[in-house]
Formats: C-alpha cells, structure tokens, sequence
C-alpha cells in the first residue's frame, strides 16, 4: 500500500491556473474571484497576486479594469473597511492606519480622504479606552511605569504624543492608587 502523501497526490484535481489550454482571461479571473472570496483586497493586492501567479500583466490589468467596472474591486470601500475594522479591533491610530493602508497598496489620495474622515474626539476616546484596559493590569506599579508602558502602547498604535499624554495624565491622576489621601 502506497504512503498518504503519495495516495493524496493521486487525487488532487489540478487547478485551473495549471491548466495549459486554459484561456488566461478566465484563470486571471479564476484567481481574482478566489482571492475576493477569501477577504476583501485592495487592487494592488490582487495585482500582485496576479503577478506571483505568473499573468500576464496586460491580461491582469484587463481583468482588474473589469471587476472595477462592475463593482467587486472598489479601493475606496476597503479603505474605509479596513480603518472600521482596525479601529474597532486594534484601536489604531490615522498614523497607523495610514501605514497599514499603504502596505495594502491603496492610493495616497484615497488613504487621505478616508483618514480625514476620523473624527478626532472619537480617536481620543479610542485612545482612553486602551489606556483604562491596560491600567487594570497595572495596578501596584510605580506611576513613572505605569506612564512609559502607556506611552509605549499608544505609540505603537500610532496615537501622537498630543492625545497619548493627555490621556495617560488624566488616567494616572485618576488612579485610585495615586490619590492623596
């Protein structure tokens, strides 16, 4: 009796981008559908992917004009998903949301209307909101500490120095821990 692996191999049907006879519009179109199934993706992403694949660029461009034309690749809409979702999930800051929206290859001018769209206040919320999560598992430390592990947090999600020593003051001051008796 042959190996698993060797029996597996047997019975895997080839994809269709390993089809040789296969029209190249439809394997490009084949990959892009799939990658779109799987999660939303910006068109230099599926561009990319394309080109790992081996398209060729002109089919690929083809491919990607005409998913953008009939709605299924719209960059706008997954940048604002993309800062909904990061903000909800990670409470990133713009500054991080831009870079994250850069290394997804989503246009600078598009990245900066939808961070233009970020209300201030509710960043500074955002901001609060992380800093009360992570006094809670603080509690008893030095209040020098306790401030540069919340700097160091707030940085990494890309709040400006402004909002993160506003909101780390304010949190310190109203720690039960550091009120004067």
């Amino acid at each position: 009796m042959k190996p698993a692996r060797e029996r597996k191999k047997k019975r895997a049907a080839p994809a269709p981008e390993q089809d040789r006879d296969a029209d190249p519009y439809e394997v490009a179109r084949t990959i892009v559908l799939r990658q779109l199934t799987m999660a939303p993706r910006s068109r230099k992403q599926l561009s990319d992917k394309l080109a790992q694949r081996g398209c060729d660029p002109d089919i690929a461009d083809a491919v990607l004009d005409r998913m953008t034309e009939v709605g299924l690749i719209d960059d706008e809409a997954y940048a604002r998903m993309l800062v909904r979702s990061q903000q909800a999930g990670r409470g990133l800051a713009k500054r991080a949301l831009a870079q994250e929206l850069r290394k997804k290859g989503v246009d600078d001018d598009i990245t900066r209307a939808t961070l233009d769209e970020v209300d201030p206040e509710d960043e500074k919320e955002r901001a609060r909101a992380l800093v009360a999560k992570k006094m809670r598992s603080m509690h008893g430390l030095d209040a020098t500490v306790q401030t540069r592990r919340l700097a160091g947090m707030l940085a990494r999600k890309g709040y400006s120095s402004s909002v993160s020593w506003s909101v780390i003051r304010e949190a310190i001051a109203d720690a039960p821990e550091h009120q004067r008796d």
